[in-house]
């Protein structure tokens, strides 16, 4: 292939080694590439000075390591404004409006896959690749790109993916989509790249230490305040340390003694009161949603038999979505699924296939 026939390729690279190994792949496959490393907070604006999680300084100059390694260029593209403004302040307001939000998705949403895209035109680049763990084909019956889960099921990221659109699946190349984890980490080994034994990251990137408290109660530059907890039957049994940082489903950390096990059923941010139960009160089998993306398949007009879930790490399950205009929809679980939260994704699934999904706005208990 001549230079200027030559296919391009910018590499989002974290830092991490599922990135390094995508952008060795896609020199393999003969793509001049280019390495950009997003800059999405300043370890100082976490509270932490030195942050072992992902995004951190520590990671950019990994990245950089191997770029050099590969001989392709590196840039560090700073969007610290717009991931304070579209991920982090959502994150906050998620909280106190009483759900619990994914950022991963929002910064996959806004970041990765949009402005990422931008910075690539501007860059005079063609695809943008990541590490992710998940498959992308093209339905030539259909005219439609399909998103897939990956072939390694237990690194599968396609959950979180469910919000890409077509114009934006034409542009992306996912090239682990097809390998195992342990067949990543040996190709690291064997290039002797700095990362090849890199524990990933758990945890959510701005916030390190998993003190959702205590990072709400920095960023808004106010405590939380203090309330009341309440049993079932509406009968105060403790005092919470503010209502916005609790889960639905949660166990630890409730500082009451009932008797039996008690797990967070439902927070009610206006009165500030966090309820809580037994556990078979967390189940239900209706939720509703919206911010819906359709992704390999059009909206549908009628009811849809799908396969469904609302947690990264679980298994789908049979359901059932009643559409509510483009934007919105009804799903109704076959069985009764525990913890459905507010403000998580519900993501819909056809096999192999994501259809698309929406994030959860109300659940019927």
């Amino acid at each position: 292939m001549s230079a200027r026939n030559k296919k391009t390729a910018l590499i989002a690279m974290s830092g991490g080694v599922d990135s390094s190994v995508a952008a060795w792949l896609m020199l393999r496959e003969g793509y001049d590439c280019m390495g950009v490393t997003m800059r999405l907070f300043r370890n100082p604006d976490i509270g932490r000075s030195l942050a072992h999680a992902c995004c951190s300084q520590a990671d950019i100059d990994d990245a950089a390591e191997v770029a050099f390694q590969l001989d392709i260029p590196h840039a560090v593209a700073d969007f610290t404004a717009e991931f304070r403004a579209l991920v982090m302040e959502k994150f906050v307001r998620t909280y106190e409006n009483g759900g619990t939000p994914n950022p991963c998705i929002d910064c996959n949403r806004y970041l990765k896959f949009d402005r990422l895209v931008k910075y690539a035109d501007e860059q005079g680049m063609e695809y943008v690749v990541t590490g992710h763990y998940a498959r992308i084909e093209y339905d030539r019956e259909k005219e439609r790109y399909l998103l897939k889960k990956a072939l390694d099921r237990s690194k599968d990221q396609s959950y979180v993916l469910y919000m890409l659109t077509q114009e934006q699946l034409e542009r992306i190349r996912f090239p682990l989509g097809g390998l195992r984890k342990s067949e990543v980490r040996e190709i690291a080994e064997r290039q002797g790249f700095c990362n090849a034994r890199k524990h990933d990251s758990q945890d959510i990137c701005f916030v390190p230490d998993g003190d959702h408290g205590r990072f709400l109660a920095r960023f808004r530059g106010r405590e939380l305040p203090k309330g009341k907890i309440l049993n079932a039957r509406g009968e105060v049994v403790g005092t919470h340390k503010g209502a916005a940082q609790y889960t639905v489903g949660q166990r630890k950390g409730l500082g009451v003694a009932l008797g039996e096990p008690v797990y967070v059923l439902r927070k009610d941010v206006r009165e500030n009161t966090v309820t809580v139960g037994p556990e078979e009160a967390l189940y239900s089998r209706t939720l509703l949603a919206d911010e819906v993306n359709w992704l390999s398949i059009p909206a549908p007009e009628g009811p849809l038999r799908v396969m469904a879930k609302t947690r990264y790490r679980q298994e789908e399950r049979e359901a059932t979505v009643f559409p509510c205009g483009e934007a919105r929809f009804q799903l109704e679980f076959d069985e009764p699924q525990r913890a459905v939260t507010p403000g998580q994704a519900v993501v819909l699934y056809d096999g192999d296939t994501v259809l698309g999904g929406g994030t959860i706005t109300d659940v019927e208990r």
